[in-house]
């Protein structure tokens, strides 16, 4: 069985006597260990698609289960604690606590667990030595780089050691150099069995992805199996 199953997903939004079909029945299957890319030109129902898999916007019509758990079957506070349990959501605006240092943003997730601070303090401190940012754990974000942001925001995203990492153009922002470098941290996170979802608009970000679909008019519109990413250019 497939670690995450969509079917018949289906998302319409209404205002007033404005009607946006953003996904019309979409099957996917998602196998446990995928780096998956998720395409397709604006308004196609990337985002939508991502945001329905996080628990956080209810789908018209259809289902989603990962790890066998019927997300929409749950009430909202068993949703709320699947999405901490299952998920880490990476943003390309960062979305960084401005007044918090990186480790304190980090900690952030780790707010409702019963653990003591120094623990906390310890894993979030473990977390941005991963991501290559243990010498900036006292900054603010307004003191870090555009890159340095993202691996906060990445490291947030793992504190809590979720099987399932969505995000949503984490290099959107980004130079060449400095997403070249975010890919190769999620490749490595990959290789070390995290599942990721991608959602990206750039074309070469491709090289990355063990897979790629790609939606059009809220429809799944291709699936491409890729090369081992290993076999592609070296981007290390």
């Amino acid at each position: 069985m497939s670690f995450i199953q969509i079917h018949g997903l289906t998302k319409v939004y209404t205002s007033g006597a404005d009607r946006v079909e953003a996904l019309k029945g979409v099957d996917l299957a998602i196998t446990e260990g995928t780096f998956l890319g998720v395409m397709g030109q604006s308004g196609s129902g990337k985002s939508t698609l991502l945001a329905i898999l996080g628990g956080l916007c209810h789908p018209t019509a259809g289902s989603v289960q990962v790890d066998g758990i019927d997300l929409y079957a749950l009430g909202g506070e068993r949703l709320a604690d699947f999405r901490r349990e299952y998920l880490g959501f990476i943003f390309q605006s960062f979305n960084l606590v401005p007044y918090l240092t990186a480790l304190e943003n980090v900690m952030l997730p780790l707010a409702v667990k019963s653990m003591p601070t120094a623990e906390k303090r310890e894993r979030a401190r473990q977390v941005l030595a991963r991501v290559g940012l243990a010498a900036r754990e006292r900054h603010l974000p307004n003191q870090l780089s555009g890159g340095e942001q993202e691996r906060v925001a990445i490291a947030r995203a793992l504190v809590n050691r979720p099987p399932l990492l969505l995000a949503d153009e984490p290099t959107g922002s980004l130079d060449t150099t400095t997403s070249e470098e975010i890919m190769t941290l999620l490749q490595q996170l990959n290789e070390e069995g995290q599942t990721i979802v991608m959602v990206t608009h750039n074309p070469e970000n491709r090289a990355w992805f063990h897979r790629i679909v790609s939606l059009r008019d809220g429809r799944l519109d291709t699936d491409e199996a890729m090369a081992p990413p290993k076999a592609q250019a070296v981007h290390a």
